[in-house]
């Protein structure tokens, strides 16, 4: 099911009382919206524990702050840190918690997870935030398993708010039938390797654009033609292995990684992939990739010490919210914003 370009004429429409920050907080109150948001943060929150706890993994409570960032600069970040300074020494907020899990894991090797705010350097606009929360895990096992751990999660989800969903959706004025076609997968989610898709989307050049270290990458617009062509969620694997991050492992050759992306509603929802087993690999990684080892030390160790193949992945819960609201500005799905460079109240 397409992403609408826009919602029914209703009372009850997303008010974007955002754009005015220093007035949000008090025009919100009278908006039904931010009510219906707050209840479908909360089934989220609740299902989500609820379903790991069958899998009997284990919740982690870990630190907003780091010295290690998932997205360092060079090849294959796609996202910009946010540096701070507290009592006079810099750190950084965490754009992912990832490399935490991996420590984790090697206590918990059932599987960890949390539900957490992360920080990016990027403006807002319709399809980014600032500030959003993250749901990840890290299993031990390869990309395969943690793709049908992803597709699982979101069956168990879907399932678990669409009544919720279905009742926001007739007093809204949108179409939920794109979570019936979801549920009818039966987490079987179609998934194509990327090179297959460049080809199936013949490298038109607004859905496939050329980066300048040789790789391709697909636009927004060929994200969007793909869920086009799949009628609704698709899986697309096997990225470039220079256009993701060094933690990622490549294939059975250097060209491609072992990670996938879900594309659904505006796009990738969901990032994943199956992490190097050596430091050795690490190491050549961040070489080809220009990422300063040093900064990486412990990371390294880690594997010298305790070895383990594991993957993960990241779902950005606002974008799966948009989709489950069958709507086209994440901007809408905060109650109390962040952009950068804004100050909003409170």
């Amino acid at each position: 099911m397409l992403l609408s370009n826009h919602l029914h004429d209703s009372n009850h429409q997303p008010p974007q009382t955002w754009k005015c920050p220093q007035t949000h907080y008090l025009a919100a109150f009278d908006k039904r919206w931010y009510s219906q948001l707050l209840h479908i943060q909360s089934e989220i929150n609740f299902l989500t524990h609820s379903f790991y706890r069958e899998q009997k993994m284990t919740s982690v409570m870990l630190p907003i702050t780091t010295g290690s960032i998932s997205s360092p600069m060079g090849l294959g970040s796609d996202s910009l840190p946010v540096q701070v300074e507290i009592a006079g020494r810099p750190t950084y907020l965490a754009d992912s918690m990832q490399f935490m899990l991996e420590y984790a894991l090697r206590y918990c090797p059932n599987g960890v997870f949390y539900m957490m705010p992360s920080f990016r350097g990027e403006n807002a606009d319709q399809r980014h935030l600032c500030q959003f929360y993250h749901s990840e895990a890290e299993i031990c096992g390869s990309l395969s398993d943690v793709m049908g751990l992803v597709n699982s999660y979101l069956h168990y989800l879907v399932e678990g708010i669409s009544p919720l969903i279905k009742q926001f959706g007739q007093e809204n004025g949108f179409d939920t039938s794109h979570l019936d076609h979801f549920i009818a997968l039966s987490k079987n989610i179609p998934s194509i390797r990327f090179s297959e898709a460049v080809r199936q989307l013949n490298y038109a050049p607004e859905f496939v654009e050329k980066h300048e270290a040789g790789f391709y990458i697909l636009t927004n617009a060929g994200e969007r033609q793909l869920i086009t062509d799949f009628k609704g969620p698709v899986w697309v694997t096997h990225m470039p292995s220079l256009s993701v991050p060094f933690y990622q492992a490549d294939d059975l050759d250097d060209e491609y990684s072992l990670s996938a992306d879900l594309l659904m509603g505006i796009g990738e929802t969901v990032g994943c992939g199956q992490r190097h087993d050596s430091a050795e690999h690490v190491l050549n990684a961040m070489a080809r990739r220009e990422v300063a080892a040093e900064d990486y030390e412990w990371y390294v160790e880690m594997r010298k010490v305790r070895p383990l193949q594991t993957s993960g992945f990241g779902m950005g819960i606002e974008r799966f919210i948009l989709w489950l609201m069958n709507h086209n500005d994440i901007r809408d799905c905060q109650l109390v914003p962040r952009f950068n460079q804004v100050n909003f109240l409170p």
